[in-house]
């Protein structure tokens, strides 16, 4: 799939979670800057991706387009959304060679002129006018070794590949439910996830290879997560790209949609005919970190632009191309330094004026537990308890602006008094007034 589709089918997908189905088809497309027709396509290719993912589960297990995005607990055992990653920047003649190399390194290791033959010999080329040439399975070959699916076999030449499974091979049935078991929680519960989910959908294929199909479906489901964040995996689609451009050190330029904005992503029109201004703004810039945010499921880039330092939320981003030549050693330096110090006393990327917040916790009445004592040293970052009393106890933290720590006081509810600055304090009553306000006629 080309990049700039797959940007729309992030949007597309994004859209299609958030509002549930609520927009007609017109809205959606209004919504995203794209036609009916071309939403139209976009369904009929997203429901192409899903059935090639689904096509060998019988029938009564397959998962049709509008099954696999609704909310529902017991489906988010397995993310969905995560089939878009299977199918990205694969075309389908890519897809169908590299099933076949792998299909035939299987059996025995192979040199690229053994592959080529079985490329020539299959029955799905003799539909095909187009013939892998030796240059097209060297360069498949190479790529599949950089990404650890095959390895080369120690020999004289002409080199022989084999399949790299030798982690799977050496364990134990016992050893391999461990594997999964430990796969399974950390791709549910760290950051990054997609590349832990797929790691675990190999090793599930492996399980179903072994086991009967009853035993292996109890094996492979210990667990029932219910996903949250969808942005979550879907703007892990621009994120190894942005840390490779970190780690050269090289500018990005991409097409943004902020988050005011009417429009999420636009139609890259090569008819002159149908050009329209898109709603977007185009950015340049040099990558310098990327922050997630736990509160909210999101992804952020801060970089430096000719205005200083630039924050984006990946969900913006569409139509990203690595730009220019990796700037020096020392001019990324630089203006990193020159970023860690505007965050440094950042809740999460704040670059304000810091500001100390003051607060009083009221500890929780019996003899249990103090969670709220727990809960604030475990999550209160840098800040510090600077009175403590029977009944509550009083903290301080000195952070970048009043916006970003609001929504982790707020959800204290009643355990939290905002003492200082008297901004904060008034803003949080009138928020509390505005809750109140809607029960009054119960």
């Amino acid at each position: 799939m080309a990049k700039e589709s797959f940007d729309k089918e992030i949007q597309f997908l994004r859209m299609l979670v958030l509002t549930s189905g609520a927009y007609n088809r017109q809205q959606f497309a209004d919504r995203l800057g794209i036609s009916v027709h071309t939403f139209d396509k976009t369904i009929r290719k997203l429901k192409e991706i899903v059935n090639s993912m689904y096509q060998q589960l019988p029938e009564e297990q397959g998962k049709e387009f509008a099954e696999a995005i609704r909310f529902n607990y017991y489906d988010s055992a397995d993310p969905m959304l995560l089939f878009l990653f299977r199918a990205k920047s694969l075309k389908e003649s890519e897809s169908q060679r590299f099933s076949l190399l792998l299909a035939a390194l299987h059996k025995e290791p192979l040199t690229a002129m053994e592959l080529l033959d079985v490329c020539c010999n299959a029955p799905a080329a003799a539909d095909s006018t187009l013939f892998p040439d030796e240059k097209t399975i060297r360069s498949d070959l190479k790529y599949l070794e950089e990404v650890g699916v095959i390895k080369r076999v120690p020999g004289p030449r002409p080199y022989r590949y084999r399949i790299q499974n030798d982690l799977v091979q050496a364990l134990s049935a016992g050893e391999l439910l461990d594997l999964y078991d430990f796969v399974d929680v950390m791709s549910n519960t760290q950051v990054p996830s997609v590349q832990g989910y797929l790691l675990r959908d190999g090793l599930k294929k492996s399980i179903v290879r072994s086991y009967e199909p009853e035993i292996s479906r109890q094996a492979v489901e210990p667990f029932i997560y219910k996903y949250h964040y969808y942005s979550r995996i879907l703007d892990e689609a621009h994120l190894f790209s942005l840390l490779a451009a970190i780690r050269h050190r090289r500018r990005v330029s991409f097409l943004y949609f902020s988050p005011k904005t009417g429009k999420s992503y636009g139609s890259k029109n090569t008819n002159p005919l149908f050009e329209r201004e898109s709603e977007g703004s185009a950015h340049k810039t040099l990558p310098l970190k990327v922050v997630y945010d736990h509160q909210y499921g999101r992804w952020y880039l801060l970089s430096h632009s000719r205005e200083g330092i630039r924050k984006y939320r990946l969900e913006g981003i569409t139509q990203m191309e690595e730009a220019d030549e990796p700037v020096t050693e020392e001019f990324f330096l630089e203006r990193l330094h020159t970023l860690e110090g505007k965050i440094r006393y950042s809740w999460l990327i704040d670059t304000g004026a810091p500001v100390t917040v003051r607060v009083r916790f009221f500890n929780p009445g019996g003899s249990g537990p103090n969670f709220v004592r727990e809960r604030v040293l475990l999550q209160g970052q840098w800040g510090s308890i600077v009175e403590e009393e029977e009944e509550s106890f009083i903290y301080e933290i000195l952070v970048n602006g009043i916006t970003e720590i609001r929504p982790w006081l707020r959800s204290f509810g009643s355990s939290c008094e905002i003492i200082g600055p008297r901004q904060l304090r008034e803003e949080m009553i009138g928020e509390w007034k505005e809750i109140a306000a809607y029960y009054e006629s119960i």
